[in-house]
């Protein structure tokens, strides 16, 4: 599956324009040091990033009808789908917001960063509806501290409601994948087993820029430690790609190629092509986001058993796993911020929360909220490690122009790892001369 419109593939670029001119604008604010525990009664507006027959929908609509029942609180929802992306940043701009709104965190912190997101600190402080545990008793702060702080120092500036993270998917129940390899180096030495069988290592949809680059994401981290991808993209000097160990996991990727290790034709399909191929057994493993599941769920055998494996550690050892977090934001001049945030309290109770793993098929930021069979591997590799945002919450734009064209030659074997670190240098340094 394409990355979804909203990560981090895709940045809002209408988002970023009109915040421009909202970053310092007047006006009354909606942020009235509001409480999220505060009594029931009033209105919000919310806009959804979910098309009403999704099934994320269904499980918001039914929390927003019980919430209405037991409250009194009116809700006027539209649901925008991902064009909701496009429409915040406008309306921010003319101060005609909704009171609620979700996306990735990603596109929300566009706005964060621009000072037009709420500080949601009180809703993590408030009690989850019946269950006698706060919002942040019940989800792990980790997943909030390492996003970047908006101007006043905050990072909680989204509430997660759903998990996205990458992978090396494969099917469990292949004999050849009894033993998963735990370093780089015996990652090669079953992929050099699997080739000496006639079977590929590695399935990839080769056009695809954000999906592929995702493995070069971890080992930058693997080889370099947290934050490597960030640093490159803040320091507008370009320096950061002259890091001998970003040329290291470069090459990597190079050795992945030479090494024949990827499915035949890869370098010229179109997705979904090599995915159908490999949910069928054609290659080993897919590197991916977790949506993946659900997506090869009709094309799998009835004796297929997913799973999930982070990208090996490497010398540096390094075992952060990578996440996307879907979620809530009120905006900063949101006109009933208030009964809002009480929704959000309400709708992090276990009997709403839980199914968006039993229903929409994904996992929650609630530990005691089991993953779907198929996603395990995937919800023990997030609660037992570190968790850091994919690519370090690199704007789409600069993917769009630095990373993926010049990724996408290496990868299909038409550059060296060096020849990618200098191609991308050079792109990075005329992106910073365009982007001021």
């Amino acid at each position: 599956m394409r990355a979804p419109k909203g990560t981090a593939r895709l940045l809002a670029a209408g988002v970023v324009a009109c915040l421009a001119l909202t970053a310092c604008g007047s006006g009354d604010s909606g942020d009235k040091g509001s409480s999220a525990s505060g009594k029931g009664g009033g209105e919000f507006t919310y806009w959804s990033m979910w098309r009403a027959d999704e099934p994320q929908a269904k499980v918001i609509k039914a929390a927003i009808d019980k919430f209405q029942a037991e409250t009194g609180t009116k809700v006027t929802v539209e649901w925008q789908g991902r064009d909701v992306r496009q429409k915040i940043g406008p309306a921010i701009a003319a101060n005609k917001a909704p009171d609620l709104w979700d996306q990735g965190a990603d596109v929300i912190s566009t706005t964060a960063l621009a000072g037009q997101a709420a500080d949601l600190s009180d809703v993590y402080a408030a009690e989850v509806p019946g269950e006698g545990k706060k919002v942040s008793e019940i989800i792990d702060t980790k997943y909030t501290d390492g996003l970047p702080k908006d101007p006043e120092g905050n990072t909680k500036w989204v509430l997660p409601y759903e998990l996205v993270s990458a992978a090396l998917f494969y099917n469990a129940a292949d004999p050849d994948l009894a033993d998963i390899p735990t370093t780089w180096d015996d990652f090669i030495k079953l992929c050099d087993t699997l080739k000496g069988k006639g079977k590929a290592c590695i399935a990839s949809d080769g056009e695809l820029g954000w999906e592929n680059f995702l493995t070069l994401d971890y080992l930058l981290v693997r080889d370099n430690g947290a934050g490597t991808l960030g640093k490159i993209v803040a320091d507008k000097t370009g320096a950061g790609w002259d890091n001998p160990g970003v040329l290291e996991s470069a090459k990597r990727m190079e050795q992945l190629v030479k090494g024949g290790y990827l499915i035949k034709g890869y370098d010229a399909s179109k997705y979904p092509a090599q995915q159908t191929k490999w949910a069928k057994g054609g290659a080993a493993f897919l590197m991916n986001g977790s949506w993946v599941a659900s997506e090869v769920a009709p094309l799998v055998g009835a004796d297929w058993k997913m799973g999930a494996m982070p990208v090996p550690a490497t010398k540096g050892g390094n075992t952060e796993a990578d996440a996307i977090l879907m979620g809530f934001s009120v905006p900063k001049r949101a006109k009933n911020p208030e009964p809002a945030k009480k929704f959000l309290a309400y709708f992090m109770k276990k009997e709403n929360l839980e199914k968006i793993a039993t229903e929409a098929k994904n996992i929650t930021p609630r530990a005691d909220i089991p993953a779907p069979a198929e996603l395990e591997g995937v919800q023990k590799s997030l609660t037992e490690n570190p968790v850091r945002t994919i690519m370090d919450n690199t704007p789409g734009e600069y993917g769009d122009k630095v990373i993926y064209p010049n990724f996408l030659e290496l990868w299909h074997g038409k550059i060296t790892a060096e020849e990618f670190v200098s191609k991308a240098k050079a792109a990075h340094i005329q992106y910073w001369k365009t982007a001021g």
